[in-house]
């Protein structure tokens, strides 16, 4: 709970100066401090500044870490992932590499359907040892804050099965966990001649059973042609908000289909996807200030067009990245990795990459007054990288950077 952390070689602070978030320009500025120190004290953050300010003596038995000739940063907060799921879909991967595509492998009962059979099919103690497997690793690449969706159930009884699990897992684990909750992921098999009826499920049993048993911080939908349309999207959403639920949503992955408009329109948390989101959409999340919160891992593991994050933060939009973490579309979870490839591939600036995997994923939570940067009295999670230029973090990619993480200032042996 107690630590101080002297002689970094760069501190990046993400200062936010008390805003939720960082939009356009702001993103590059990083609030960089040369030979520097973090005091962490009771798991805030007490004192930020250069060693050559530092007065204070400590007691002899008050923790010290010494990170000369390295970088400390926020922990990395992801704040979009499907990590809670049983087997894999490794034969899917094999499959998309001999031309089949993401939707023909899920017309013939893959994809997210597949994983749904495999969690409806595990115990809830099953799916808690997988995910903590992967919370640990998370913890060990830098990130600090995860979100984690249910989705996989796509029934009543399996969908609270999850959604028990992540908040026990919340309760037991030291990552900071947010539980959302997605029973409008899918169309489940047994009602795929009658999208009507589950969709009803979704609104008159689910939402209402997850709201007063406050299992969840958001409601979520896959808003797309053939999953749940417009006005289905917004009536899940609206009655999620009617119990206790923020609205998120995935919005325009596979087409311009207006979900970022709607977004905008019920006052969601984040929109998250946006492949295809047109400039309308844009310019909707901008004047609400609702998240962009992009996945690029998704379209570099499904050989997909990306979000066009340069338009959406050169038009003054909040721009977040998150990993997506899931079994068919991102086997992956490290935040580093999605920055190196928002960087090559969606024209994103290290320091841009940054600022949206810590202060801006933060505010896709509602949590960026607590967390996503290192200022007086937020929580002291901090990353400690065993590097010399930050931009390193993004540029040697393909390895594990992250020497010490420290969650509300302790430092975690993982």
């Amino acid at each position: 709970m107690n630590l101080f952390i002297k002689n970094i070689s760069q501190l990046l602070t993400v200062a936010s100066q008390g805003r939720r978030c960082k939009i356009g320009r702001e993103m590059r500025d990083l609030g960089i401090l040369h030979n520097a120190g973090v005091l962490c004290v009771d798991g805030k953050i007490e004192w930020v500044g250069l060693m050559k300010e530092w007065r204070r003596k400590l007691s002899d038995d008050f923790p010290e870490l010494d990170a000369q000739n390295m970088v400390v940063l926020p922990g990395f907060v992801d704040s979009h992932t499907h990590m809670m799921f049983a087997g894999n879909r490794a034969h899917e991967f094999a499959l998309r590499s001999e031309g089949a595509t993401y939707q023909e492998i899920a017309s013939q009962g893959g994809g997210i359907l597949s994983t749904v059979k495999d969690v409806r099919a595990a115990s809830k103690k099953e799916l808690k040892r997988n995910t903590i497997r992967y919370l640990n690793d998370m913890l060990e690449h830098g990130t600090t804050c995860v979100e984690i969706k249910s989705g996989y159930g796509l029934s009543l009884d399996a969908e609270i099965k999850m959604l028990e699990g992540i908040n026990e897992l919340r309760d037991e684990e030291v990552m900071t966990i947010v539980p959302t909750f997605i029973g409008a992921h899918a169309i489940p098999l047994e009602f795929t001649t009658d999208k009507s009826a589950y969709t009803r499920m979704v609104i008159e049993e689910m939402i209402p059973y997850v709201g007063k048993k406050r299992l969840a911080t958001f409601c979520d939908v896959f808003c797309e042609r053939g999953y749940f349309e417009l006005d289905e999207a917004e009536q899940i959403l609206r009655e999620g908000t009617k119990w206790g639920m923020a609205p998120k949503i995935h919005a325009d992955e596979l087409t311009p289909l207006g979900g970022a408009e709607l977004a905008a329109r019920v006052g969601a948390v984040s929109a998250d996807h946006l492949e295809h989101v047109c400039e309308a959409g844009i310019a909707a999340l901008r004047d609400s200030g609702v998240v962009a919160t992009l996945l690029p891992g998704v379209s570099f593991f499904l050989n997909h067009g990306y979000a066009p994050a340069r338009t959406l933060i050169d038009m003054g939009a909040p721009v977040a990245i998150a990993s997506d973490f899931n079994p068919g579309s991102c086997m992956s979870f490290s935040m580093p990795m999605m920055m190196t490839i928002a960087c090559t591939q969606m024209k994103m600036t290290p320091e841009e990459a940054i600022s949206a995997a810590t202060l801006n994923a933060a505010a896709a939570l509602n949590m960026s007054t607590t967390l996503g940067s290192i200022e007086l009295g937020k929580s002291a999670d901090l990353v400690i990288a065993d590097i010399r230029d930050y931009r390193l973090l993004v540029y040697h990619f393909g390895t594990n950077h992250i020497w010490r993480t420290v969650k509300n200032g302790t430092i975690l042996e993982v």
